[in-house]
């Protein structure tokens, strides 16, 4: 519910260019099937870890076992990501999602405002963090077998940049005083 009285434009250039830019976040909706088919692929990938990963299991060290299982949640980890920029990025920018009849559906993809867009991008990064950790470890994991200072140093400073990125938005929204996304002084 807004506080504002509702403008009739009787400018009809003002509304066809708001009627054009309101129409053009259908131009997103591309974006997103994209993304769908990049989880595709992603499927795919995975099906190849896990099928190599069960033939190798056997004759593996402990080590590899353990590679192999970050690895496994390395591409889960970036399929929940693009689940969460598909169905939050639709609902806020193209068009709201009807979950129907569909008792399975999670809640928060038909309910992110822009202060649960914030928790998803927040919890996004620490996703993202959690992905370049586990790129720091297979790394160190295999430092025996071949060492390279630079790529290990860039693999640090990455991850850093991700830890860093994140608590920083962690203490912005903590502190930042906005906790639910509108006006605090009307409330």
């Amino acid at each position: 519910m807004t506080d504002q009285p509702t403008r009739h434009r009787t400018n009809p250039v003002e509304r066809a260019l708001e009627t054009v830019l309101f129409n053009s976040r259908w131009l997103m909706a591309p974006f997103y099937l994209g993304l769908v088919v990049s989880l595709a692929v992603l499927l795919y990938k995975f099906g190849l870890l896990i099928w190599e990963f069960i033939l190798h299991a056997p004759a593996a060290k402990e080590s590899d076992i353990i590679l192999g299982v970050l690895s496994l949640i390395d591409v889960s980890l970036t399929g929940n990501l693009i689940l969460i920029v598909v169905f939050s990025g639709y609902e806020n920018f193209v068009s709201r999602i009807d979950p129907g009849n569909h008792p399975d559906w999670p809640e928060w993809m038909t309910k992110v405002d822009f202060a649960g867009l914030k928790q998803k991008l927040l919890a996004s990064i620490v996703a993202i963090s959690a992905i370049s950790a586990i790129q720091v470890l297979k790394a160190f994991m295999n430092i025996d077998a071949a060492f390279d200072a630079q790529k290990l140093g860039w693999l640090i400073g990455i991850h850093l940049v991700f830890v860093v990125s994140t608590l920083l938005l962690a203490l912005s929204d903590r502190f930042g005083g906005d906790h639910g996304g509108g006006d605090n002084a009307a409330h």
